[in-house]
């Protein structure tokens, strides 16, 4: 039987670091890099959602012995193929509830990929499982999007974010459930594909409680992996949630 890459597959593999191309610069990926790094200290790091390896084969190119999980072997699959990529360990699983053998000091969950977990049990599950990874004292980092829910006026439950002449995409929205989806429609050879991968959003107040079951607390939260400020105002964050030391 196939294996299931759920909405990674090999069509989105293949071109994943072009799309995304803004996330692989230096001024993105380094700030990560170096918090991570510095939160590892002298352990392992291990990454959900490890994908091409953007943040897991610089982390490792200073010295942090890295393991992802991810639930596509397309993705893994640029990754091991790329220079380093056997440095990174690597487990095919979704990672909510995979286990890979050893204790992590830190464990680190980016780019929104909490919002792939498309049900509130999944999420839950998730934070156990970073918790049952981490050593006593490691950090569980998570960085995701605010919902973006105050640009929607009444009746209306689609986002744009970004529009170009050979590229649409837009978020829609169930305020109700807290489900969303991005659509993506690009032009190919003067034809439309469309594409739809769906996920459910959560507020930074959430994942506190979450953590909480899982037995985590927060330790720090940012706008952004330079340690701005988190306010209101605030698109996105970067959370720290620490298990207590033995």
């Amino acid at each position: 039987m196939p294996h299931d890459d759920g909405h990674f597959g090999e069509n989105v593999a293949a071109a994943y670091d072009e799309s995304a191309a803004d996330m692989f610069r230096p001024d993105v990926v380094d700030p990560a890099v170096d918090m991570l790094a510095g939160l590892a200290g002298d352990g392992r790091a291990l990454e959900f959602g490890v994908g091409t390896g953007r943040i897991a084969l610089p982390l490792a190119a200073r010295g942090v012995p890295v393991h992802g999980i991810d639930l596509s072997r397309a993705m893994v699959a640029r990754l091991r193929a790329k220079p380093g990529g056997e440095a990174v360990g690597t487990t095919i699983g979704d990672f909510a509830t995979t286990r890979v053998d050893g204790a992590f000091a830190v464990v680190c969950l980016v780019f929104n990929t909490i919002n792939n977990l498309t049900t509130q049990d999944a999420q839950v599950a998730c934070f156990r499982n970073a918790a049952d990874h981490l050593r006593p004292g490691g950090c569980f980092v998570v960085e995701a999007g605010v919902p973006d829910l105050r640009r929607l006026p009444p009746g209306q439950n689609a986002v744009p974010f970004h529009i170009s002449p050979t590229r649409w995409a837009f978020d829609t929205y169930d305020t109700a459930t807290q489900a969303m989806s991005s659509h993506y429609v690009t032009i190919v050879d003067g034809r439309a594909e469309y594409r739809s991968i769906p996920f459910r959003y959560v507020w930074p107040s959430e994942l506190d409680l979450m953590a909480r079951l899982a037995g985590l607390r927060l330790r720090d939260r940012w706008e952004s992996w330079t340690r701005a400020p988190f306010t209101g105002d605030s698109g996105r964050h970067v959370s720290v949630w620490e298990k207590p030391a033995a």
